[in-house]
């Protein structure tokens, strides 16, 4: 066994057994949780109460420039919030280890939490159509209907639910803990630098981590929804590998070649054809002793029989009897079919 760094490279012999999360009452509490901070946001929001006061005290004091000398740094990290660049980042790791590990779960867990996300946060900016500070109309209101889309803040649920998936599929209660606390710091940082940078209200932001962690700890309720689309994947990986080219029969020299004839001609047929030989050679054509190039069986049958004469196949063999009493060629014997070759 490799015990060098290098051998983590290497694809496992076969799938490992993990087990994914479960709906426990310690996740559902939660859940229920922050689904009752998530509502609280944004009825606080729709009356105007305190938390829009807030949110523009924190505008008006203007972070940026405050410390204007983290403006460059801050302008980087907010990078970790966009969905395109994380979503790449992550999805090529989440691939590797679907690769490595024969399974899809991964990467299909990474498009089931980005889809959840873009569906309820999308919904939930166009309802509410907040502008941002950077477009407020009229101090102390809550610029809601305006047409806006940044309540709640898409770079924080996206920083909190792209990093959160890490955590999510770790394999061991030890990395399930670093990358979770990695996450929530990530998050937190990102959330923050929207605040400071002027583009979102800090009520944006609390709901944003909410809207990003409400998708984390639901996701064990879409588990089976995933198992069920990797099983349908690999089915159809398998149909699509059993579809190879129908090879093809190898036919020996000199036998028959049944691909080049009109319609097939069973045994019997091919066994009686000798026969009319010596009918061919009374009529002035070729005797027996003339050579052939198959002689056990004629390249243009057509030349011999009309369609008319020849025996009609059915699925179970020739409808005319044998003729036991026509002489066979040469001999006494009773013919047999030649085999090719």
């Amino acid at each position: 066994m490799r015990t060098d760094i290098f051998a983590r490279l290497d694809r496992e012999p076969e799938p490992p057994k993990i087990e994914p999360p479960r709906m426990s009452r310690h996740r559902i509490a939660l859940f229920g949780g922050t689904l009752a901070f998530y509502l609280a946001i944004v009825v606080a929001v729709l009356v105007s109460s305190w938390l829009v006061a807030l949110d523009w005290k924190v505008m008006l004091f203007r972070p940026y420039q405050q410390w204007p000398e983290i403006h460059a740094f801050l302008d980087y990290y907010i990078v970790l919030g966009q969905r395109g660049p994380t979503a790449t980042m992550v999805a090529c790791w989440l691939g590797w280890r679907s690769w490595r590990q024969h399974t899809l779960r991964p990467l299909l867990t990474l498009g089931a939490a980005l889809l959840l996300l873009n569906v309820s946060v999308g919904a939930v900016k166009i309802g509410l159509g907040r502008l941002g500070p950077h477009y407020a109309t009229q101090i102390g209101s809550a610029e809601l209907f305006a047409g806006g889309d940044i309540f709640p803040s898409g770079h924080t649920a996206n920083a909190v639910v792209t990093w959160g998936i890490l955590a999510y599929l770790a394999t061991t209660p030890r990395a399930r803990r670093y990358l979770s606390a990695l996450s929530a710091i990530v998050s937190l940082g990102v959330g923050l630098t929207t605040v400071y940078l002027g583009t979102h209200w800090l009520s944006d932001v609390l709901l944003g981590w909410a809207a990003g962690l409400l998708i984390m700890l639901g996701l064990p309720w879409v588990e089976p929804l995933i198992t069920r689309a990797e099983a349908w994947i690999f089915a159809q990986r398998e149909n699509l590998r059993g579809r190879g080219p129908v090879p093809s029969v190898p036919v020996a020299a000199g036998g028959p070649r049944t691909a080049a004839l009109p319609y097939a001609e069973d045994e019997d047929a091919v066994a009686q054809e000798p026969a009319l030989e010596p009918a061919v050679a009374a009529a002035g054509g070729p005797g027996p002793s003339c050579p052939r190039s198959h002689p056990a069986h004629p390249s243009h049958p057509s030349q011999h029989l009309v369609r008319s004469e020849r025996s009609p196949v059915t699925p179970t063999g020739s409808r005319r009897p044998p003729h036991a009493d026509r002489a066979p060629r040469g001999g006494t014997s009773p013919a047999s079919p030649v085999a090719g070759g």
